[in-house]
């Protein structure tokens, strides 16, 4: 059924449901500031004392003009004599400029380090976190829609951590500045604070509904990336050319992406003709103020130098109200993307290690055990695997044959428990395999998927990602080299072990699928484990190269368990036991010459049909 069809009809929410859900965002900022810390305590530190010293540098401006231009006035208009320490004063403004430039520079350079060092402390918390989460999650759309909504916030929340510092500051100045008015009249105090709520309320109100629209289009942006890497890829590039696909992506692009302009353009233009009205309102406030200060003063209530201290006072209170709101307003709506990368990280494995898990056993005594083990993927409710039962005793090597779809891979993601059986048991040694440590049962694996990672790295790093602690150990990864026979592809590249892999970065060489797969079997054999499981090991090789793969598997498998999934028969001839699978469940089981033999049997079928092709 395509989901997509049917538009899922969006819940009104009320103007108090989008004020409380951005008061309730704002129990997100804690964890963040615990995070700023954790990224660059000293910095974070240093920052925060620079602003509150620059906070209230506009304080003793406003007093030290005021005192200057009363002393000026009296010279001009009495012919006085000056102050006593006028060109104190005259300094004294100099030196607070002059602080309050080093000091603003001073923030400018905590700003810059931290935003570095927060983004980089960021985009490691993520990756750590996401290499701890299960299979299951990267086959959910919705963690993807999570992930990448994670991944942006990360970077994007940055300018969040420069306005809580900015906050910090503008609050100081704007309460050192207003205890000047409040002292004169709390009235005229209360009278700005009320012209600027306006705008701080629409601005809250636009900024909401762009975290909403932001939220919305979180598929269709993904999709857009989709679609970005698709048009431009070298492993897409060949049939984008022949099937002459460019026009479509092209197009697919386009209208999606206009579709998300039209929608973020609506909204600037309400926002742009909303909030140009309000922040008038608070325009009105803070002149009608002067105009007040200005009237008792050219009526002869009010001497100059409280006039200019008053003036300066308004003007710089009414500007830092109005920052302080919207920078409030700012934090509280960026507060609403926090809660998308704090999900992420609440997000737990279901499938893990208990507290005080058993060591594997090195050697394994009894073996694997299949008990009674049927599964059905999350979401979906058809069973993969129905009730079966086998063992892998150590030792022992076992082909798993079938058609696609019959459940050969997924008894590789049990057995190595990147997922727990939905009913049954798996037992390694008489014991449950959800009772061992989970990272200690891989090191006893040494597996190679049929959808291999190409790195694109060094060919040395391409072998060593087998077993990354052996990375400086060049013998043992020639060794490993020789016997899945890439020793041969290496010879070839110009930088031998030290060639870049792939065509992503200057200077790479790119393999041929069959280079690529020796590259791949040399990470397995590089391990030290107890359990080899090759999953079509050999798809992507020629005849020959296949057929000095297995010569050696033997010698290479002597003394350990494998598992063995391929779909050619040629390969099933020297494994021990052959389990057939057929609509999940174990149809058959034999050694190769015994099930041939066996008149009407599914692998002698699927064994005669794949012969008659070479006759």
């Amino acid at each position: 059924m395509n989901t997509e069809a049917l538009p899922i009809p969006e819940k009104r929410e009320s103007a108090w449901d989008k004020w409380r859900e951005r008061i309730q965002a704002l129990k997100n900022v804690p964890p963040m500031l615990k995070m700023v810390w954790e990224a660059a305590p000293g910095i974070t530190a240093g920052g925060l004392f620079f602003r509150l010293i620059a906070a209230l540098i506009p304080l003793g401006m406003v007093a030290v003009t005021a005192v200057i231009i009363k002393a000026i006035t009296v010279v001009s208009t009495h012919k006085g004599a000056l102050l006593p320490h006028f060109w104190w004063y005259v300094g004294a403004e100099f030196a607070l400029a002059t602080l309050g430039t080093i000091l603003g520079r001073l923030v400018d350079y905590c700003d810059t380090v931290l935003a570095d060092k927060f983004t980089r402390y960021i985009a490691t918390k993520t990756m750590e976190h996401a290499s701890r989460l299960d299979l299951a999650s990267y086959e959910d759309p919705q963690f993807y829609d999570k992930l990448d909504r994670a991944r942006a916030q990360g970077t994007d929340r940055v300018m969040m951590i420069q306005m809580t510092g900015r906050l910090v500051q503008q609050v100081v100045t704007a309460a050192s500045l207003a205890a000047g008015i409040l002292w004169f009249s709390p009235w005229l105090l209360l009278g700005l604070i009320i012209c600027v709520v306006p705008a701080f309320l629409g601005e809250s109100h636009f900024a909401f509904l762009g975290y909403s629209l932001s939220f919305r289009q979180t598929p269709e942006r993904r999709e857009l990336d989709y679609l970005r890497v698709l048009g431009g890829s070298k492993e897409s590039a060949k049939e984008l050319k022949l099937f002459g696909l460019s026009a479509y992506l092209v197009d697919r692009y386009r209208r999606i992406s206009d579709k998300l302009h039209k929608e973020n353009v609506g909204l600037a233009n309400q926002r742009l003709l909303a909030g140009s009205f309000l922040t008038l309102l608070g325009t009105i406030g803070y002149y009608g103020a002067y105009v007040f200060v200005v009237y008792l003063t050219v009526a002869g209530r009010m001497d100059i130098e409280k006039m200019m201290f008053l003036t300066g006072a308004i003007a710089g209170t009414s500007s830092n109200i109005q920052a302080v709101f919207s920078t409030f307003s700012g934090i509280a709506d960026q507060a609403l993307f926090l809660t998308d990368l704090l999900e992420f990280f609440s997000v737990k494995p279901k499938v893990s290690s208990k507290p005080n898990a058993l060591p594997v056993p090195r050697p394994i005594r009894q073996g694997f055990e299949f008990r009674n083990v049927s599964f059905n993927y999350p979401g979906n409710q058809r069973r993969v695997l129905n009730n079966i039962s086998f063992s892998l005793n150590p030792g022992e090597r076992i082909a798993l044959v079938g058609e696609n779809g019959q459940g050969k891979t997924t008894i590789v993601k049990l057995l190595t428990r990147l997922y727990d059986p939905t009913e049954g048991q798996i037992l390694l040694d008489g014991v449950d395999l959800r009772e061992y440590d989970q990272e200690g049962l891989w090191k006893e694996v040494g597996v190679i998927f049929q959808d291999f990672t190409r790195y694109e790295m060094s060919a040395s790093d391409n072998i060593a990602v087998g077993q990354i602690e052996e990375k400086e150990n060049l013998f043992r990864i020639r060794s490993a080299a020789h016997k899945s026979l890439a020793e041969g592809v290496v010879r070839k590249l110009p930088k031998g072990y030290d060639q870049i892999l792939g065509c992503r970065f200057e200077g790479g060489v790119d393999l041929s699928g069959g280079e690529w797969q020796k590259m791949a079997l040399a990470r397995a054999y590089l391990r030290e484990a107890q359990l080899l499981i090759l999953d079509e090991p050999t798809a992507a090789l020629d005849a020959r190269s296949e057929r000095e793969v297995f010569d050696r598997f033997a010698e290479l498998t002597r003394g350990k368990m494998a598992l063995l999934i391929s779909h050619r028969f040629s390969t099933t001839r020297m494994v021990d036991r052959i389990l057939v699978l057929e609509n999940g469940r174990i149809a058959e089981q034999g050694a190769h010459e015994q099930l041939v033999r066996s008149s009407g049997s599914r692998y002698a079928q699927m064994f005669e049909l794949q012969a008659a092709n070479y006759r």
